[in-house]
């Protein structure tokens, strides 16, 4: 499947693609809303697999043309929403709210390339309301399913259960087997009574540096290609202006 986005700033990487495959066991269905959506990876690859109405939030406006233009060249319909989604106003209620959002604390060294720090930090989507929004929008047992800065593990898991979010699937990504978890990803349900699993952990490379069978498996199951290059260069100036007036508003 192609995936369009941009040479410079944000790109989809591998937390995108893990993150998808961990939704897949949940297989689902119904409508799913995709926060922070960046170039639609994720809802792009549910829609393709599965009998889902996406909707699309992102607040910057140039990533979210790349995800329009992607779901159009795969003749997969959404609704997209351009703005903060602590202030859009989506309608009705889901049954799964997925999102690999900006985690990475305020506090360290940030990058200043606007597009990529929108992307990146925390500060751009905050944990407490950005939680306690989702829980608000979700079906009474609807799924939220996303990833998040493994060493804020215990952040997470505090505002899921404030917000009556009951974590009930775990799951910890290594690089290495002798490495530092970096992501956590993280299946939450609202109004559950089950006990939180901790699955074992999803180690990426072997000793030698290669993917393991595991990691591999993912990237297979996405079947992704990236096309990099500015809208302009890929002579889809006409057409984008095309879907801004009528992409399923």
């Amino acid at each position: 499947m192609l995936l369009y986005q941009p040479s410079t700033g944000y790109r989809y990487n591998s937390d995108s693609i893990f993150l998808y495959d961990f939704i897949r066991a949940f297989r689902p269905r119904g409508k799913l809303m995709d926060v922070g959506c960046g170039v639609g990876v994720i809802s792009l690859l549910l829609a393709r697999d599965f009998p889902v109405e996406v909707t699309l939030v992102e607040k910057q406006p140039r990533m979210l043309a790349y995800a329009r233009h992607n779901f159009v060249i795969h003749g997969i319909e959404a609704e997209a929403i351009e703005g903060d989604f602590l202030h859009v106003p989506p309608e009705g209620s889901f049954d799964f709210i997925v999102s690999n959002p900006p985690f990475y604390d305020p506090r360290v060294s940030q990058s200043e390339d606007p597009v990529l720090n929108t992307a990146r930090y925390a500060q751009h989507l905050p944990l407490e309301p950005f939680v306690e929004r989702v829980r608000r929008l979700l079906h009474p047992r609807g799924w939220f399913i996303l990833c998040y800065d493994a060493k804020q593990s215990d952040r997470l898991l505090q505002a899921l259960l404030r917000a009556k979010l009951i974590p009930e699937q775990v799951r910890y990504v290594h690089p290495k087997i002798d490495r530092e978890a970096k992501i956590v990803l993280v299946a939450a349900r609202a109004n559950s009574r089950s006990l939180c699993r901790v699955l074992p952990p999803l180690v990426v490379f072997d000793e030698r540096g290669k993917y393991r069978k595991e990691a591999e498996q993912a990237f297979r199951h996405a079947r992704t290609q990236a096309v990099t290059g500015e809208m302009e260069s890929l002579n889809e100036k006409r057409e984008m202006r095309n879907y801004k007036k009528g992409f399923y508003e």
